[in-house]
């Protein structure tokens, strides 16, 4: 695909106070739930983040990198100031996608596309989250301005560090950022491209392995990975069937659970019954998925090599499945809040902060009542969004606008490299693909806007 043709003198500089107006004016929309609400929006795993920095607790089944992000804003004092952050940050980097896409930004449009993501579509509820899952859209943003944006050095290193941020927040981040790299090669062929958004992919790569060699001695982006995968291995049926296979002459742990096997991935990790988490005379065994990850990385290895074509079929279905699914709503409610999130709050926030929290519609379970009726319109709004996409995306190529192209494609592939991820690395939940879906009608609705006029 030839080099996008942006020249930028004919357009001018845009003045820094109506850039600033535009950012500002823009983040309400894309976290007004908090507002709904009566707070933030967390979840269960929000405890994890908090507890990091505070006590501090190092999550051995999470990156390093979120909690000190929330951190940088709540000093202990209110998690408003986090939630700020995010809406403020999507704001300007929509900003900034107008500009790539159209040569030149609009106040008035800015507001219009803001307005659209908030009332129409699935973003507001995870900006308005205190979850990495806040910055899974945000990423593809980040890596297309790179690639195809044409940004200033200062723009280009503040939309390389959100990379960083959102590519270390959690790690079914990376395989999408992969996927994309894979994308802007194929549309580009140039090393260029590939390169300035490939840079924060190795960054983030290094500060996570750096990280956990600190935390738990291994420089790998992560140590414990593997307990995860054996999850959806054994659910899906081929680890479960090396098992009977190789035990019980193989001497793992879990040669003695081998006529439990396969049980949901979910329940293997987390539930207290699990063999997992059991010795084999039926006693508690604390920590079960991290002390038991050494093991897993060796039953991954041999499930991979005895059973490729299983593994491949079942990644495959699991895929799809996530791809259907894309609703809000499991985010939403106070399943486990008292006993997470809470806690954190309580110990190490004001009193005044924990009485907001408890106040919030969230907490009392008034929550998805409240959110029904806006989430109504995300379906048919997606699904008018594909179609859109695909007629967008031919007069793209009729017109050689390759920038409007680009993005398109980056949507389509942000939502496909999601779905295979989480499908292939976890158990498909709605909220793993409603979180980043929100991506495709903001390209479409960019890529509908007429390009900017240049000044006289």
């Amino acid at each position: 695909m030839p080099e996008t043709k942006l020249p930028a003198m004919p357009y001018g500089p845009i003045p820094r106070f109506v850039a600033l107006l535009a950012v500002l004016a823009g983040a309400p929309f894309l976290v007004w739930p908090a507002w709904l609400n009566g707070y933030p929006l967390v979840f269960i795993d929000t405890v994890s983040y908090l507890l990091h920095t505070t006590v501090p607790e190092v999550p051995w089944d999470k990156t390093q990198a979120y909690g000190p992000f929330l951190h940088l804003f709540h000093w202990e004092r209110s998690l408003w100031a986090p939630l700020l952050a995010q809406g403020l940050i999507a704001s300007h980097l929509v900003w900034l996608l107008q500009g790539a896409v159209r040569g030149r930004p609009g106040l008035g449009w800015h507001l219009l596309v803001c307005a659209g993501l908030g009332l129409l579509t699935s973003a507001p509820w995870f900006l308005a989250t205190l979850m990495p899952d806040a910055l899974t859209g945000l990423l593809p943003i980040c890596l297309y301005l790179l690639a195809f944006g044409r940004l200033t050095p200062g723009q280009s290193l503040w939309v390389g560090s959100l990379a960083v941020l959102s590519l270390a927040a959690h790690l079914s981040h990376l395989p999408v950022a992969l996927a994309l790299l894979v994308l802007t090669l194929v549309l580009t062929w140039r090393p260029g491209p590939v390169l300035r958004a490939g840079l924060p992919v190795v960054l983030a790569v290094l500060l996570l392995c750096t990280a956990n060699a600190i935390a738990f001695g291994r420089f790998t982006p992560s140590p414990h990975g593997s307990s995860f995968l054996l999850a959806r291995l054994q659910a899906d049926g081929p680890a479960a069937a090396l098992l009977r296979d190789r035990c019980p002459d193989a001497g793992w742990h879990l040669c003695a659970f081998t006529d439990q096997l396969p049980i949901d991935s979910d329940e293997f990790l987390w539930d207290e019954t699990s063999p997992l988490n059991r010795e084999a005379d039926g006693s508690l065994r604390r920590m079960g998925a991290m002390r038991g990850a050494e093991e897993a990385r060796a039953i991954i290895g041999e499930t991979l090599a005895a059973y490729p074509g299983q593994v491949a079929a079942a990644a495959l279905r699991n895929g799809l499945a996530q791809l259907g699914k894309m609703q809000v709503g499991d985010t939403l409610v106070p399943d486990h809040l008292a006993a997470s999130a809470r806690r954190a709050i309580e110990g190490h926030f004001p009193a005044e902060e924990l009485a907001q929290f408890d106040a919030a519609a969230q907490m009392r379970g008034d929550l998805p009542a409240l959110a029904a009726p806006w989430l109504l319109p995300h379906l048919p709004v997606l699904l008018a969004s594909l179609a859109g996409a695909l007629w967008l995306g031919w007069r793209a190529v009729r017109a050689r606008d390759w920038a409007r192209l680009a993005l398109l494609a980056f949507a389509l592939g942000a939502l496909a490299a999601n779905a295979a991820a989480a499908g292939a690395l976890s158990k498909p939940h709605d909220r793993y693909q409603a979180r980043i879906v929100w991506l495709l009608p903001l390209a479409v609705g960019l890529a509908a806007l007429p390009r900017a006029r240049p000044l006289q």
